[in-house]
């Protein structure tokens, strides 16, 4: 597949404002990249500016919008804004997500539907829009999709977050091959734990956040998170090297490769960690929770 550089290429990246987002257009930026930044909130994606300014990259930051990449009118108006000012992009990282668990029981279709049009639809938005630019400018280039271990195994909670992130992983399968005749690369990435935002703000709906049994298990769950800085490097990596698919922890590599060739052990594990959380779940005593608490950031799991 296509090794991209990025020194001197245009680079968009979605979900700028925060976390991963953040650090891969700092570092997309040392690269001497240009960059094409948006995030839905406003704050967050000023404070990237003004670090990338205070790193001396502000020159750097060809244009930048803060918008809902679940609005598609407006990531098709964003795209042609973009277009109009600075030309086609040469890559897009899409980066923005959100996180919600919980048991299906739990789950209302809105939990559902709101994790889906984030995560999924948000990048097709975004590849909608700015992908066909790129082939018409016939340079090449690359689409990064940040997936999660979600979108490669059963993990317990999951399975709005696995909905959408399987999904992605599917379009990416698709469009490594699709592409490919266009000289454009493709990288799906699978981030393990990442100390994010959103490992704070994820929404685990029918969940008491506060109880010490669940804060025993995110700390825990903290503790093995690498830096947004780290996952990023990953991913630049990735795509520098030309991977399809690219891990920001050896857990994940390991797990995948258990998945495909040791699937018995992956099954026995995967059951343990369900019964696991199940009997967590039978000590906590909560209420069911309606509330999605969306953070538009980047992937945690």
């Amino acid at each position: 597949m296509r090794r991209t550089r990025f020194t001197g290429a245009l680079t968009l990246v979605t979900g700028a404002g925060s976390g991963i987002g953040r650090a891969t257009a700092l570092l997309v930026a040392q690269r001497g990249g240009r960059l094409v930044l948006t995030d839905i909130q406003a704050d967050g994606l000023a404070g990237t500016i003004a670090l990338l300014t205070d790193a001396g990259h502000g020159d750097l930051v060809a244009h930048h919008e803060a918008l809902d990449l679940t609005d598609a009118d407006a990531v098709v108006a964003f795209a042609g804004r973009t277009h109009a000012a600075v030309g086609a992009v040469d890559i897009v990282m899409n980066v923005a997500g959100i996180s919600t668990w919980g048991r299906i029981q739990d789950l209302d279709l809105a939990h559902w539907r709101r994790t889906v049009e984030v995560d999924l639809m948000g990048p097709i938005h975004v590849m909608h829009a700015f992908v066909p630019a790129m082939i018409e400018a016939g340079r090449g280039g690359h689409v990064v999709n940040v997936s999660s271990a979600a979108g490669l195994f059963g993990l317990p909670l999951h399975a709005p977050y696995s909905a959408a992130k399987f999904g992605l992983r599917g379009v990416s399968e698709v469009l490594r091959f699709d592409l490919a005749a266009h000289d454009i690369g493709v990288t799906l990435v699978c981030p393990g734990a990442v100390a994010t935002p959103l490992v704070g703000t994820v929404d685990i709906v029918g969940v008491d956040r506060t109880d010490p049994r669940v804060v025993k298990a995110v700390s825990g769950f903290e503790k093995h998170a690498v830096s947004p800085e780290k996952a990023a490097e990953a991913m630049i990596r990735g795509v520098e090297k030309g991977r399809h698919t690219a891990f920001t922890s050896s857990d994940i590599r390991f797990g995948w490769y258990a998945q495909r060739y040791f699937p018995i052990g992956y099954s026995v594990f995967m059951h343990a960690m369900n019964r696991a959380v199940r009997k967590m779940l039978l000590r906590v005593e909560s209420e069911p929770r309606t509330d999605l608490a969306p953070v538009e950031g980047v992937d945690a799991a």
